[in-house]
């Protein structure tokens, strides 16, 4: 007996909605990928503000290019749990001067190290006016929520040659990433004799250590000459990737790292002061 037209309809729309459920089901080949794993997070954010003079940007950027590719930092990936890193490479200078030069990377070996660092080094060098290390910090913190890799540690790398004078106070910006789980060294560059008056304070090293630095591990290596500038930069980043507690050999030539102060002294509103006195605003 055949069919009468409304079975045959509604056994059509059967295989119809099934047909229709297999191939709503997404396959494994479409499904999101899980972010790769990697032993460390880390914005490595650079001044470039118009205190910084050619000879330091030059020094600045050559130290980073050279120590990316250094044994001793790539030994360093290498003996992490899972053996790489992702790295990206920011200059700053006032509220709204921030830009990527090399956005997020892995960094597995040789190659990947050597790639970015090329990238690096062929990008032309610039200057802005101010000087936000409070806005710098923000930019870097949410660079880690779109940064694709997961990581037990998430640390921003800030290196400048003066006090932060716009932007949000620097303690409060300090303070909120340490409570979001993100590490902050510092890099003082303190190669020329400061300014008093317009817009560098003496003791920066002391201001970074107390105003800007802060959560497990974290450390300023303040830089006093051009010569120790390359093994400064190469041991921050070896002690940034081995991570607390490790045992880092620095080379002679080094500055010794100062942790983050018990009982601060510096006055971390310093950079606004001076900047409001000369300039009214």
């Amino acid at each position: 007996m055949s069919a009468t037209p409304i079975g045959r309809s509604a056994a059509l729309s059967a295989v119809a909605a099934l047909a229709i459920a297999l191939f709503a089901v997404p396959s494994f080949a479409d499904a999101p990928k899980a972010a790769p794993e990697v032993d460390l997070e880390l914005v490595l954010a650079v001044d470039v503000s118009y205190s910084m003079d050619t000879e330091e940007q030059r020094v600045q950027r050559d130290g980073y290019v050279a120590a990316l590719t250094s044994p001793p930092v790539l030994d360093a990936i290498r003996d992490g749990v899972t053996g790489r890193i992702a790295l990206a490479y920011v200059e700053w200078a006032g509220s709204d001067e921030q830009r990527v030069l090399v956005p997020w990377t892995l960094i597995d070996g040789p190659e990947t190290a050597a790639a970015f660092a090329n990238r690096l080094a062929g990008e032309p060098l610039r200057r802005a006016y101010r000087t936000s290390i409070s806005s710098a910090l923000l930019y870097g913190a949410k660079m880690f929520e779109a940064s694709g890799f997961k990581a037990m540690r998430r640390v921003i790398d800030v290196s400048g040659d003066g006090p932060n004078n716009q932007g949000p106070p620097i303690e409060a910006m300090r303070d909120e990433l340490i409570d979001g789980g993100v590490v902050i060294n510092g890099l003082p560059l303190m190669l020329k004799r400061p300014m008093l008056g317009v817009s560098d304070i003496g003791d920066l090293d002391v201001y970074y250590r107390d105003c800007v630095i802060g959560g497990p591990g974290a450390f300023v290596l303040p830089v006093r000459s051009v010569a120790q500038f390359p093994d400064a930069v190469r041991s921050k980043l070896v002690m940034e990737i081995a991570g607390p507690g490790s045992e880092t050999p620095f080379p002679p030539g080094a500055p010794n790292a100062l942790p983050a102060a018990a009982q601060p002294k510096a006055d971390c509103l310093a950079g606004e002061g001076l900047w409001r006195d000369r300039f009214g605003n």
